[in-house]
């Protein structure tokens, strides 16, 4: 297994700036659990594999196994730890290939539960509802203006390898959201108010979107309508002494009810 070249550590380092990962299509996952598990849902999907000198994963007989099937480099404990955002490196790297955008017609044909992110800015939270939407086999996820990118390195490793695993689209909700509607989807907004029903009232369909905002300001009061259902998560006995459930937690707890009642 050769050294990375001078080419592939550029790249690397480019990588961690979102203009550069849509410019080449392509985004960093790290970690040897996620690079597995991105392996099995689509070996494919990775391109390069990148190994730290000093963790020794190159020299495992699992690695070289899986090194057989793509491209793989090493990279120096410095040129490791220069190339990824954690404290504490984790001595494998995947680049991987970012799957396509699908279309607002192509998603719509779809059944089940999608999520939409209204301005969600915490990358660990975005990350962790992804892996929730994927563990409920989630039809789609579908990103607002405002939400940090699906493929921050932070959100990425925050998925724990299910990032490309479910369509993913960009745009503005309020353009987004109508289009769905359209074609058959109901939108029901996750949301803490005076309107809001129970969770476990909604009536969910065949075709549903649920909609979490940012993590300090709720729903886009453009989002809201008569035509929408805002939903909140009750607490199952007298109120405990906080004030509202993390955002990534109420998503998690309101795809499961939703893939019961629905």
């Amino acid at each position: 297994m050769n050294k990375a070249s001078n080419r592939q550590l550029t790249l690397l380092r480019k990588l961690n700036h979102k203009k550069y990962r849509y410019r080449e299509r392509l985004f960093l996952l790290e970690g040897a659990r996620a690079v597995r598990q991105i392996g099995e849902n689509d070996r494919s999907r990775i391109k390069t594999l990148f190994f730290d000198e000093a963790q020794h994963y190159a020299n495992q007989k699992e690695w070289k196994r899986f090194a057989q099937d793509v491209e793989a480099a090493i990279l120096s404990e410095e040129e490791f730890a220069e190339v990824t955002d954690t404290d504490n490196p984790q001595g494998v790297l995947a680049l991987c290939r970012m799957p396509d955008e699908p279309t607002v017609a192509t998603m719509a044909e779809e059944e089940g539960l999608m999520v939409a992110f209204d301005g969600l800015q915490d990358p660990g939270n975005v990350g962790t509802i992804i892996r929730s939407a994927s563990w409920f086999n989630a039809a789609g996820i579908l990103s607002g203006k405002g939400t940090v990118d699906l493929f921050h390195p932070k959100v990425v490793r925050s998925t724990a390898g299910s990032t490309g695993t479910i369509p993913q689209l960009n745009g503005a909700l309020s353009d987004l959201l109508p289009e769905f509607e359209k074609r058959g989807w109901s939108v029901v907004l996750l949301n803490k108010s005076t309107e809001a029903i129970p969770m476990e009232r909604v009536q969910a369909t065949g075709k549903t979107i649920i909609v979490v905002g940012n993590e300090a300001h709720g729903i886009n009061s453009s989002l809201k309508g008569r035509h929408r259902v805002e939903a909140e998560i009750l607490a199952p006995g007298p109120r405990q002494p906080v004030e509202s459930l993390n955002a990534a937690i109420a998503t998690s707890v309101a795809l499961y009810a939703l893939s019961l009642y629905g």
